[in-house]
């Protein structure tokens, strides 16, 4: 890792000055332009050498197509870690992102709202992973009747997800046995996060069967159902991934098909937010720094969302390594700050 000590204050600013140009204009930068767009009284050989040291750091390249440099990741992590000047949030655009994370809607439609106001805001692709249920506690619980043995399963959790799930019988029931299923449940299980639910039905199985309660035996079979390990699966949505055909460094038609694909197969992009769970905060992928091959010419830019007592989730940025990080790290940020304060109040 290079630390920007080792550049003297004329390399850091002129550094500075090439990645902040070539965010911003997405050209190569050649040394009149750098030597012009510094306000650096030097002359064009100076700044010439500058670059070559810049170069023999590892912090910029030059394309095959030009004489010019752009940043590599490692001087884009330099460059975000040292040098980078934050742009904040305008309040007048808080106010507004509150307004659009509707605090009535279902988690559902609240993420899928979040990650359309990031994508909108960054002109980029929006993710915002589901809250998770394993940290989430049980409100209420009630079944209704289905036929051919299948029985409608509805579960609240106390940030206001309602979830549904059909589940399989040995036999069909009527809604008063089942009306006595959830009061059961109900009573026993309320309050309780899913991993205190799966040990809770273990002890309550054993108790059920000495003292032969059927009802309490066919609630927690029941629960049995609804709670298996797969309840606690990550998920994510995902909005504006068109946005990135805009942005020539990842237009290649090969690389957008094999991105598009990752984005449906899920899998790489989950695995990346989870890494972003373990450390709350802002964190930032450049390129192959994500550890997925689709994603070396992008950055992703997470931050994680807390219901206030611990972290649920995390919501990010998927656009390429050039993205105005000034910028899209304050809008995840507040983001993520919101989407936890809408999810603690439904506590």
């Amino acid at each position: 890792m290079v630390d920007k000590t080792i550049l003297n204050q004329r390399a850091q600013q002129l550094f500075k000055t090439l990645v902040e140009y070539y965010i911003r204009e997405g050209q190569p930068v050649g040394s009149t332009t750098l030597a012009r767009e510094s306000s650096l009284e030097l002359s064009s050989a100076t700044v010439r050498n500058v670059i070559a040291d810049l170069e023999r750091l590892g912090l910029v390249k030059s394309p095959h197509t030009s004489s010019g440099r752009i940043p590599t990741v490692k001087g884009y992590r330099v460059f975000i870690d040292n040098l980078l000047t934050m742009q904040p949030m305008k309040s007048l655009q808080v106010e507004q992102l509150k307004e659009q994370l509707d605090a009535e809607a279902d988690t559902q439609l609240l993420v899928e709202s979040a990650s359309s106001i990031l994508s909108g805001l960054t002109k980029m692709a929006g993710v915002v992973m589901l809250p998770d249920r394993e940290q989430s506690s049980i409100r209420h619980i009630e079944f209704l009747p289905l036929s051919d043995r299948r029985v409608l399963a509805i579960l609240v959790f106390n940030q206001g997800d309602v979830q549904n799930r059909i589940i399989y019988t040995d036999r069909n029931y009527s809604q008063h046995e089942l009306e006595n299923i959830s009061n059961c449940l109900n009573n026993e299980l309320v309050g309780k996060e899913a991993n205190q639910v799966r040990e809770s039905l273990l002890t309550q199985m054993k108790d059920a069967r000495e003292s032969m309660d059927r009802i309490m035996l066919n609630a927690i079979e029941m629960a049995q159902k609804i709670f298996k390990e797969d309840t606690a699966q990550h998920d994510f949505v995902l909005a504006g991934q068109t946005n990135l055909m805009n942005y020539e460094e990842i237009a290649d038609v090969k690389r957008l098909q094999q991105l598009f694909e990752a984005f449906n197969e899920k899998r790489s992009i989950l695995q990346l937010l989870n890494e972003s769970l373990q450390a709350p905060g802002i964190q930032i992928f450049i390129g192959n720094e994500s550890g997925y091959e689709v994603l070396d010419e992008c950055s992703v830019v997470t931050a994680t969302y807390s219901d206030g007592t611990s972290v649920i989730g995390a919501l990010g940025i998927i656009g390429p390594t050039r993205m105005a990080y000034d910028r899209v790290i304050p809008i995840v940020d507040v983001t993520a700050k919101i989407l936890g304060t809408v999810l603690k109040a439904r506590i």
